[in-house]
């Protein structure tokens, strides 16, 4: 049986008039123990659903915040088992809250696709954001996840042009994620106007939830790009905390505040 949490997830936050808050943390960053206080304590905090950052020696997407947050959690020894095991024991903590694995396809080559899928699903992952396969590649893992019970969620961005969108979005399960700004995570923020302007474009091609991430880190950041999207991630803004120095409750507390400003305006 399938769950569509994902789905409830936005119904509900649709029903009460709200943006999706969605957190990313890197697993296993800086250790485990502190990985998952951290991660089982994030829906208490006000995260909507969570994305869990799948540790990789090579994070192309991703600007330095998050490469160091990989680097340290590989060090501490997190491996795709161990985000598995992570996975199933935030899903026996939280039965309804979204979980969705980030990353890139090489750990989930090197793992074993049929098993990580099989993996996956036992643990309580609901989607996958792959970031380095295209839909040229669908057959690789975008469809057989789909056939395993698990959303295949599509990176849309700002180089996306109407030649691109439909086939970016075809095979698309879940939501569309929107990357705001052209270049890897953490560096720079997006205007409200561009942002609105693609999730209306979006929209057109699409009947999916539209979520936007990069770039956002306050909370004055979820109240704007709130208004015209479903959904909001914030990553780096969290996973710097952790960087500097700061423990799983210095990071909630952030949580806390970004969740004070998904109220929608009327």
């Amino acid at each position: 049986m399938r769950f569509d949490r994902i789905q409830n997830c936005f119904a509900k936050c649709q029903a009460e008039t709200r943006t999706a808050l969605g957190i990313f943390i890197t697993a296993g960053d800086p250790n485990p123990a502190i990985s998952e206080e951290l991660l089982l304590g994030l829906p208490d905090a006000g995260a909507d659903f969570v994305e869990l950052g799948m540790p990789f020696s090579d994070p192309m997407a991703d600007g330095p915040v998050i490469q160091a947050a990989s680097l340290r959690a590989i060090k501490a020894g997190m491996t795709s088992g161990g985000v598995l095991q992570l996975a199933a024991r935030f899903r026996a903590r939280h039965a309804d809250v979204p979980l969705i694995l980030m990353g890139y396809y090489n750990p989930i080559y090197v793992y074993g696709v049929e098993r990580f899928l099989t993996d996956a699903h036992k643990a309580g992952v609901d989607g996958l954001i792959i970031v380095d396969l295209p839909p040229e590649e669908d057959a690789e893992l975008c469809l057989p996840a789909q056939q395993a019970g698990l959303d295949f969620i599509r990176l849309i961005t700002p180089t996306t042009d109407a030649a691109r969108l439909p086939k970016t979005i075809d095979n698309a399960s879940g939501f569309i994620y929107y990357v705001s700004i052209t270049g890897i995570t953490g560096t720079a923020s997006a205007s409200t106007g561009s942002i609105s302007q693609a999730v209306t474009r979006i929209r057109q091609a699409s009947t999916l939830p539209v979520v936007v991430g990069f770039g956002i880190k306050t909370p004055e950041d979820v109240r704007a790009v709130g208004q015209h999207a479903d959904g909001v991630v914030i990553g780096s803004a969290i996973v710097s905390i952790i960087g500097e120095g700061g423990d799983a409750n210095a990071a909630r507390a952030q949580v806390k505040q970004l969740a004070t400003a998904t109220a929608k305006e009327a």
